[in-house]
């Protein structure tokens, strides 16, 4: 049986010897939501989002209380193009429902771009590929375990 995303999520943490904490909750489906269930603030979440930059796609994270700011993010990945993957190309490039998603692209073979505004968190929060189940891990940690660039996004 194929590891869920939380698995291999869990896995890879684990094995980096990445301290986190995995908290379960009722469904959510914003980040207002996962931010009230877990207690955190809105801009410790770390929010992932799947673009068409150019010919690829990318995963964008930023601050949950941030917007994508679309003409920043083609200057920054140098592209003409920069649209959201559509529902079912974010299903088929990671298997999951939008708003899910972690900010490993390493986990789906995608680049990972992440706004420096988050650095102004020490810890970030995010779904783990289950509306249900979130992870904490400290800011430091995030950047020096997965391969990614920062970018200004927002």
């Amino acid at each position: 049986m194929a590891a869920t995303v939380f698995e291999r999520v869990q896995e890879k943490l684990q094995q980096a010897g990445v301290p986190f904490t995995v908290l379960r909750h009722a469904p959510v489906y914003t980040s207002e939501e996962a931010a009230a269930v877990r207690g955190t603030s809105l801009a410790s979440g770390a929010k992932a989002l799947v673009v068409k930059a150019g010919e690829e796609f990318v995963l964008l994270v930023l601050p949950a209380d941030r917007k994508l700011d679309s003409r920043k993010a083609r200057t920054a990945l140098g592209v003409k193009a920069l649209r959201f993957a559509t529902r079912e190309e974010v299903e088929q490039l990671t298997g999951l429902q939008p708003g899910s998603i972690p900010p490993f692209g390493s986990l789906f073979g995608l680049p990972t771009c992440c706004d420096p505004a988050l650095a102004e968190n020490a810890f970030i929060n995010f779904n783990a590929g289950d509306h249900a189940i979130s992870v904490q891990l400290a800011y430091a940690d995030y950047v020096a375990f997965e391969q990614l660039r920062l970018l200004a996004l927002t």
